[in-house]
Parts: structure tokens; sequence; C-alpha cells
């Protein structure tokens, strides 16, 4: 006899349906799994034994061949215990009638026969609509992340036996999540990180400001205990609320990675240590997994002290900044990830931390200055749109019981900024201005009479690369934006050029 079901394999943030087909054959009763299976389905054969007898279910005493489709796809992970023994039911006769052609499922078997949670469920079931499957039976854990997924019918299951009684009998089905309703309510809640904690620097609020406005790349330069590490945490909480898009993408990559099993809400913000390497910041492994930039994706990568990280790991973010995605190709397989995160950095401006600080405390040499410096490529730093001094704070701001404008004013105006440039470039153009190509630059950031002298003349004097003319362009743009000008005048051109400047004596671009 031959039973059939449809399961489903990870292969980066997609997924990949397969058809798991089960044949009893005369022979010893043993079970054999072909198609490319990797240890955990292997190991899984054992599970479903267990599982099978322990919700009261005859394990069959014939020879069975368990076949994975297509055959030239590795299959990783446990997802497909539940697909493989329910077609192994199926073929033995134990459930009738068989299984609906457009029913996919997936979930891990316990020794008792319960259902535990599986990664990537939204992927699943965006593939699974993609693929016209009509149902998708989930572990109850995974059952909210599915169901934010239109057009599927999520039935959760919390046993193997549950999975035979949805076959058998009427199902139950798991209610549609509202999407854009738990983003509005998310929105609501106060960010624990307040940007009014921060006292003093004026100059460093204004640059976090204009990047949350635009989505440009910041680079801080202070001496330590300086708030660099405060001023980029607080971010987050002056960023636009995600739309619903952007939300389901930033919930696949989390799930998959196993860090989320609902949908998320907030913008994310990825601190890695400086000792993390290339696949780790990138992605990699086998099988292939997301790296720091990619979880990072709508949201903020924080780098603190830029120049103790590998230079490998750091060369590795030039792509991505530029096309908001990555590649990762590995011997034997190739995933796409998302990349559109905001960068942010600081770093020292000597080894000590302390070059040019007032009080002479600074003894580096020179030339142990320009080999610090020297660790950070003209590319990379070419990249950063804002680029500020972040000085020690005055001990008499600390004292000063006064706070600082809080996030929620802050972010008023930076979402109103984002909001002209969505009907700017509305229906399909760039989400910000910061990734603006050549042709939007053009039409939208053009400069006339002074405007124009002053950057074409400021070129020549900091030796601006075409790549930094234009980033001034785009910070220009978004200067404008913020005051609610429709045209790029003097003042944000004068004003742009000052964030690219470099801590004394870096390379200029």
């Amino acid at each position: 006899m031959l039973g059939r079901t449809t399961g489903a394999v990870l292969v980066g943030v997609e997924a990949r349906l397969i058809d798991v087909e089960v044949d009893l054959g005369g022979g010893l009763p043993t079970i054999a799994a072909v198609g490319l299976p990797d240890s955990a389905v292997r190991e899984g054969i054992d599970r479903i034994r267990a599982a099978i007898q322990n919700a009261a279910f005859k394990l069959p005493q014939r020879r069975v061949i368990v076949n994975l489709a297509p055959a030239d796809v590795r299959k990783h992970g446990a997802g497909l215990d539940l697909p493989i023994a329910i077609a192994l039911l199926a073929a033995d006769q134990q459930i009738e009638p068989p299984i609906p052609p457009a029913m996919a499922m997936v979930g891990e078997l316990a020794l008792d026969a319960t259902i535990r949670p599986i990664r990537g469920a939204l992927s699943i079931a965006m593939a699974a609509r993609e693929a016209g499957r009509s149902v998708l039976l989930v572990p109850c854990a995974n059952a909210d992340e599915a169901a934010l997924v239109e057009g599927l019918e999520v039935i959760p299951v919390g046993s193997l036996a549950d999975a035979v009684a949805v076959l058998k009998g009427p199902r139950r089905m798991r209610r549609r999540v509202d999407t854009a309703a738990l983003l509005e309510q998310a929105q609501q809640e106060i960010h624990a990180q307040d940007l009014a904690d921060v006292r003093g620097q004026t100059a460093a609020r204004r640059a976090l400001e204009i990047a949350a406005a635009g989505g440009h790349h910041l680079l801080l330069s202070g001496a330590p205990g300086s708030g660099k590490t405060m001023l980029a945490s607080r971010l987050p909480g002056i960023l636009p609320p995600m739309s619903p898009p952007e939300a389901i993408e930033v919930t696949r990559v989390w799930s998959v990675m196993g860090l989320s099993r609902g949908l998320v809400t907030r913008r994310p913000f990825r601190a890695p240590h400086q000792g993390i390497s290339f696949a780790g910041m990138t992605g990699g492994g086998n099988p292939i997994r997301a790296g720091e930039i990619s979880l990072a994706s709508h949201g903020v990568l924080y780098l603190d002290e830029l120049t103790e990280f590998k230079r490998e790991s750091l060369e590795a973010l030039r792509q991505p900044l530029e096309e908001g995605r990555i590649t990762v190709v590995r011997l034997h397989q190739a995933a796409t990830f998302p990349a559109a995160f905001t960068l942010v950095a600081s770093m020292n401006p000597c080894p000590c931390g302390y070059h040019g600080s007032p009080d002479g405390r600074c003894n580096c040499t020179p030339l142990q200055i320009q080999r610090y410096r020297a660790r950070l490529s003209g590319p990379l730093l070419d990249r950063f749109d804002l680029r500020i001094d972040v000085p020690a704070v005055d001990p008499k701001s600390l004292a000063a019981k006064a706070r600082g404008e809080c996030s929620r004013d802050v972010r008023r105006r930076v979402v109103a900024a984002r909001n002209r440039q969505r009907e700017r470039f509305a229906p399909s153009g760039p989400t910000c201005n910061a990734a603006m190509e050549p042709r939007e630059l053009d039409r939208f950031a053009a400069l006339e009479g002074r405007a124009r002298r002053l950057l074409v003349g400021a070129c020549d004097r900091l030796g601006l690369s075409a790549r930094g003319f234009d980033r001034v362009r785009r910070v220009a743009r978004t200067l404008a934006d913020l005051e609610g000008e429709t045209s790029i005048g003097v003042s944000h051109v004068a004003e742009a050029l000052q964030y690219r400047h470099l801590p004394e004596g870096t390379m200029r671009v």
C-alpha cells in the first residue's frame, strides 16, 4: 500500500514543499528513508516508531520505505516527523479516508506522540499558499504565526491523535491574525529606551533624528563614556512603525532562527560582539542560517568599537548596504536573505580613546593613531551618510534636572518626514531617502542655484567621491523633509556637508 502527504523544509528563509511517500512491502519490519534526509530526519524514524505506539496505533510489521521528493533537495530538521507518521498510518489503512491533496502538515513528534513546535512556520504557510494548498496542520505553538497568512486554513494540532482526528472529523480552524491591528497596538506601548535620558549631545541627537527620518547610516566617534552606545540604543524608539510587509519579512527571518513564534512588532536592534565571525555576520552554515545583518533587517545593526571587528566581517557589509539583501552560497545550497538595515557604528578617535581631549590625556603617537584608523577601509567609511563627533558630556549637563526631548516627540517629526517620502515615491519607489537610486535623485533631490554651487565647490575642497556627492544630496533631501520643504535649499546642503566630516586625520571620502 502507498500513503502520501505533503510536508515542508526550510532553505534559508524560504520554504520548500516536500512530497512524502510511504510504501509497505514485504520483508523484515524496518523503516528506511530516502531522498537526501539529514541526521535529524533519519533520527526522526525512531521518534515516529515510539509516537505511533504511544498514540495507541499499530506499527506496521512490514518493510517500510519513506521517499522524500524532490530527491535532489536536502531535507533538514524535524518538521517532517508528522507528515511521515501520517503517511505511514495511511499506507497501513489505519486512516480513512485518504489525506486530501490540498492539505500540508508540519510538526516534530515527541516520544509520547505530542507535537512540538518547529521553526519557520510563517515561511511554510506562505509556501503552502503559493503552491495552491488550502489547509495546513501546524503545532499549536505555531498556529498564531501561520495564521498571519491570508487565504490559508490553519489547523493547530497538539498530538498525533489530534492530527488523525482532524482527518476523520470536522476541522477547528485557527482564526486569522490581524497584522495591522497588532502593529498598531505595539505602537501604543512606550519604548523602554527613551531619548530623554540622554543629557547634552545636541549635535548627536540631531544626527540620530536625521538617520531615523531618512534611513541613513550613522558613524559616532568619541571618547569612552561619551554616550555613543546610549544614543544608538535609542534609535529604534524614534523610528517609524513597521508596515505589515516589513513585519512579515522580519518575522520570517526571526522564526527561521527560532527567535520568535509570533508577529515581530518592533524594529530589531542587533548589537553583535566584536569577535563575530564572517558567517555569523553574513549568514552561512549547513543548513544555511541567517546572519546578524539579516536579523537586523528593517531595524538597526549597531557595531560598537567598529575598529575592533574583523576586517573581513566589515567588508562583507559593503554589498548589503547598497542592495538591501545578501545571497549566501555554500557547496550544496544557496539562499538569499533580506538585509535592509540601518547601520550605526561607534569608534574611538585613537587606541586609548582620548585623542583631542582638552586635558591632554592621550599618549598615542601619530603612527599608532594612523594604524588604528587604517583598520577601516575608505569604501566602508564612504557608505556612512552621517559622521558625527560625540564629545565628553559636560558635568553640568549631567547634573541638570531638566531632561531632553523625549523619543515620542522626536518620533512624530520622523514619522511626518517618512510620510512625505512615502507619498513622493509611491507606489513602487524606494521606502526612504537613503534608498533613492540616481533616477529618483535627479527627480526629487535636484539642486539649483546657490545650493548646487555650494555642493560642487565642497566636492573639490573636501575631496568627495561620486558616492559621497549623492549621499550629501540624500541627506539634504531628508533635512528638507524634516522641515516640510518641497525643495532643497542652501542651508540643507550646508548642514548635510557637515555630516561628511571625519575625525581629524582620517582619510576623506
